[in-house]
């Protein structure tokens, strides 16, 4: 099996659409919420930066800024590096496992967390964060220099985890190389609608004025048009960037062989539609993440979070 198109996307993509929802429940557990609070952090996204840049060790806002990407540089410096001087890197992560492991109990049920299926699918998610090329990726590989916690299902959250920041941190080269801004990554993403701006000034704090600066600066290269709508070479942009990413995302998996990677799809995907019909991750995300089946068309209303 190589990462070409199948069923009209990318194996990468399939794999990342598998094992992202499994990740993404400590973006809305109220777990995660409750054990940043008891380590002192103000609010929510002091809380999200603490435990997503821990194990980068206690960095600067401007290298978290730098390596999340997506985030106004002045939103981040709001929560970093006071949440370091709160709490350390260490405790953050001993916090966001035991936050996860309380998580997935819950949203999986105890009996499911121990089942052999989760057992296998952490096995086969870490021999692939492992076989893993981590050079120029900081986030990945400050993850995958973790060791993996004893338990299958919090070893199958840390290496989903390394997974889905080795893919981001492509994600981020192919951006960069695209000389796509921060801000027009959701531009292009999202379009440039007012209920995109808004959106994105909640998820992201990006100010009107640097969605007007995105937005013109898009136009000027030709993927808006003058009413802002995405132009057909603003979609091939996009695209390109879409399968560079993707391409980039492919290598674990190739080291990973055909059949232990369509045995990891098969082991996910289970696991990522009850994550989705829990609530556990909204429909409507941030992520760009997506259930698959009926689940789609339920209309479940997302929880507040990212």
């Amino acid at each position: 099996m190589d990462p070409g198109i199948l069923g009209g996307m990318t194996l990468a993509r399939q794999l990342w659409q598998a094992y992202e929802p499994y990740h993404a429940i400590v973006y809305w557990a109220p777990e995660a919420r409750s054990a940043t609070d008891a380590l002192g952090c103000s609010g929510y996204w002091m809380g999200y930066f603490g435990m997503r840049a821990a194990p980068l060790g206690p960095a600067p806002a401007a290298v978290v800024a730098a390596t999340f990407y997506g985030f106004d540089p002045a939103m981040v410096a709001r929560g970093v590096p006071e949440v370091w001087r709160r709490t350390s890197p260490g405790a953050m992560l001993a916090a966001r496992l035991e936050a996860m492991d309380a998580a997935l109990r819950r949203v999986l049920g105890a009996a499911r967390c121990a089942s052999p299926e989760v057992a296998r699918a952490a096995q086969l998610c870490a021999q692939a964060a492992a076989g893993a090329e981590y050079a120029g990726r900081p986030l990945g590989a400050a993850n995958a220099a973790l060791a993996l916690p004893d338990p299958p299902h919090l070893a199958l959250w840390q290496a989903t985890t390394t997974l889905r920041e080795h893919r981001g941190d492509g994600h981020v080269a192919a951006l960069v190389h695209a000389g796509i801004s921060p801000v027009q990554s959701h531009i292009t993403a999202a379009g440039s609608s007012a209920e995109a701006a808004a959106q994105y000034a909640t998820y992201r704090h990006v100010s009107a004025d640097e969605w007007t600066e995105g937005v013109d600066g898009l136009r000027s290269r030709g993927w808006l048009d003058a009413r802002g709508e995405v132009t057909p070479a603003g979609r091939a942009g996009r695209a390109a960037i879409e399968a560079a990413t993707d391409d980039l995302a492919a290598q674990p998996w190739r080291a990973l062989g055909p059949t232990r990677t369509q045995e990891v799809l098969d082991l996910l995907a289970p696991l990522a539609r009850t994550v989705f019909e829990a609530g556990a991750v909204p429909l409507r995300n941030p992520i760009g993440v997506t259930p698959a089946g009926p689940v789609a068309a339920q209309g479940l209303a997302p929880p507040e979070g990212v």
